[in-house]
C-alpha cells in the first residue's frame, strides 16, 4: 500500500505564496503520475495540476497557469505546488494524488493525502 503524505498548507495574504509538499512511501511507488486537488469550503474536489512521474509532462486547470508550478524530485518520491500570487479563490483543502492515468477526475487516482488547508485573506 502507497501513503501519501501532504503538507505545507498555512494563512496567507493575497499576492503571497506557499509550496505544497507530497512524499510516497510505502511499497515500491510505481504509480505513473501524481496530481494535486483542491476542495473549496461547501463544493466538490477539483483537479489543479498533475505530473507525469517519469516523463515530467504536466498538466494545469485553467485558473492557476502562470501562477502555480507542480514539480518532483523522483529521488525523494517528492512533489510539490509551487503557488504564487494567491488569490482569495484558492483558499480551498489541496489534496495530493497518486494514479496510472493522465485525467483531471479524482475518481482515477488510487492514492490520496489526508490533505492541507490552505486560506488566503485579503
Amino acid at each position: 500500500q502507497v501513503q501519501l503524505a501532504d503538507s505545507g498548507g498555512g494563512l496567507v495574504q493575497a499576492g503571497g505564496s506557499l509550496t505544497l509538499s507530497c512524499t510516497a512511501s510505502g511499497r515500491t511507488f510505481n504509480s505513473k503520475f501524481m496530481g494535486w486537488f483542491r476542495q473549496p469550503p461547501g463544493k466538490e474536489r477539483e483537479f489543479v495540476a498533475s505530473i507525469h512521474w517519469i516523463g515530467g509532462i504536466t498538466d494545469y486547470t485553467g485558473s492557476v497557469k502562470g501562477r502555480f508550478t507542480i514539480s518532483k524530485v523522483n529521488a525523494k518520491n517528492t512533489m510539490y505546488l509551487h503557488m504564487n500570487d494567491l488569490k482569495t479563490d484558492d483558499t480551498a483543502t489541496y489534496y495530493c494524488a497518486a494514479g496510472d492515468l493522465r485525467t483531471t477526475r479524482p475518481r482515477s487516482y488510487d492514492y490520496w493525502g489526508q490533505g492541507t488547508q490552505v486560506t488566503v485573506f485579503s
